[in-house]
């Protein structure tokens, strides 16, 4: 599973709007962590560096926790546990210029569920990436955040492309 951008100072653009769906999509996304995490399933966290290249993961989850808002409510149920693994991206898809082809080598994983913010920008590059790299692609729909009209056109796109499947939470946890 790839968590992609949940962790979020919400000081963007827009972020306003974006934060409430950010909050309801990380109950969702807590849910299928949960069931990898049952299964011994890798939960991998694909996370922007804030454009700050002196900070590590850990402190940019104890940013968003010490910024309080929504930024604190996801890290309070998201926050990575020691055997998570996570990745910094420094622009939109998770497989640019980062170490996730190995380490998804090492894990000897084939299939890929994506969850996380935006769908019409990190998660749609991201799951296009990993189509061209011949995974198995699933983008949970009720954790993946976006603008609605941009998230239905990207959602659509990855789905009527066949890069990959959008399907429910209840049907990717259902079908595991």
């Amino acid at each position: 599973m790839l968590i992609i951008d949940m962790f979020s100072r919400f000081d963007f653009p827009g972020a306003a709007r974006l934060a409430p769906m950010a909050v309801k999509a990380a109950v969702q996304i807590l849910r299928l962590r949960e069931h990898c995490d049952s299964n011994g399933w890798p939960v991998i966290y694909a996370n922007d560096n804030f454009s700050d290249w002196k900070l590590d993961f850990r402190q940019q989850v104890a940013q968003c926790l010490s910024d309080g808002g929504p930024s604190a409510r996801i890290v309070e149920m998201l926050s990575p546990k020691s055997d998570h693994y996570f990745v910094l991206k420094p622009k939109h898809s998770a497989f640019l210029a980062t170490p996730l082809p190995i380490l998804l080598a090492k894990l000897g994983a084939r299939r890929l569920w994506l969850s996380g913010m935006t769908a019409d920008s990190c998660v749609l590059a991201t799951a296009l990436d990993a189509n061209a790299r011949e995974y198995e692609v699933h983008v949970a729909r009720e954790a993946t955040v976006g603008q609605p009209a941009r998230k239905r056109r990207a959602l659509q796109t990855l789905s009527e492309s066949k890069a990959a499947s959008v399907a429910s939470v209840a049907s990717l946890l259902h079908d595991s």
